[in-house]
């Protein structure tokens, strides 16, 4: 569980704050690791596997942070993330955040030289159909973010892959996986090493990952 707000206080981040932009991952590209890019909102943001991010302006957290990069980035992203929010939060691999098995945001990890942005869009007082929101303050979780990732990003692999398998809403269930080469359906029985994904004893290195009911239909959540 995320430590309490006041255990944030004295972790003051000082961000770029911008009203609007095509994307905050534009604005962090090249910037020294440490920098935080946050919007009101993005007439361009993107997701992984190349979606779209949409909000309406002030509705969502937006925002990139500039990281060293690590092995298992993305877990690391999630994990952090995942335990900013609260802990009701869980993970979808491999880093969607899900509040209620519903998404409640997701992480875009783009690697530039020895930096990585980390992209981290988060509902707040909005959500599209079939999402969540989580109705906290925003500069508050932006608070919980910046200290999350800095801790997870220094953690040892052990400790990123343990606190993943935790907050995992992923690992024990059905699921299908989609591929550029078909589909892939099977129980999601474990996370490798280098965070590839265990299916059907198939590793998964990258898909998207659809949730099913024990019928084999999409999860609550997973219709749209």
């Amino acid at each position: 569980m995320a430590p309490p707000i006041d255990a944030y206080h004295t972790c003051t981040v000082d961000p770029i704050r911008l009203a609007e932009v095509t994307s905050t991952q534009d604005v962090a590209r090249g910037l020294p690791a440490g920098s935080v890019v946050v919007a009101d909102h993005q007439t361009a943001g993107r997701g992984r596997l190349g979606r779209r991010w949409e909000a309406p302006p002030g509705s969502a957290l937006l925002a990139s942070f500039v990281q060293p990069r690590r092995p298992l980035a993305s877990l690391a992203a999630g994990v952090a993330a995942a335990h900013a929010c609260g802990g009701e939060v869980r993970l979808k691999w491999p880093n969607d955040l899900l509040l209620g098995g519903r998404k409640l945001g997701g992480i875009l990890i783009e690697a530039h030289g020895d930096t990585c942005v980390v992209g981290i869009g988060i509902n707040l007082l909005w959500a599209p159909p079939g999402a969540a929101a989580l109705g906290a303050d925003r500069d508050v979780l932006l608070e919980r973010l910046w200290k999350e990732l800095r801790h997870w990003f220094e953690a040892s692999a052990e400790a990123v892959l343990a606190a993943w398998r935790e907050r995992s809403d992923t690992l024990g269930r059905r699921v299908r996986v989609e591929l550029p080469g078909g589909a892939l359906e099977g129980i999601a029985e474990a996370i490798a090493m280098d965070g590839s994904l265990i299916v059907g004893g198939t590793k998964v290195t990258a898909g998207e990952v659809i949730h099913l009911r024990a019928d084999g239909s999409p999860a609550p959540g997973e219709e749209g």
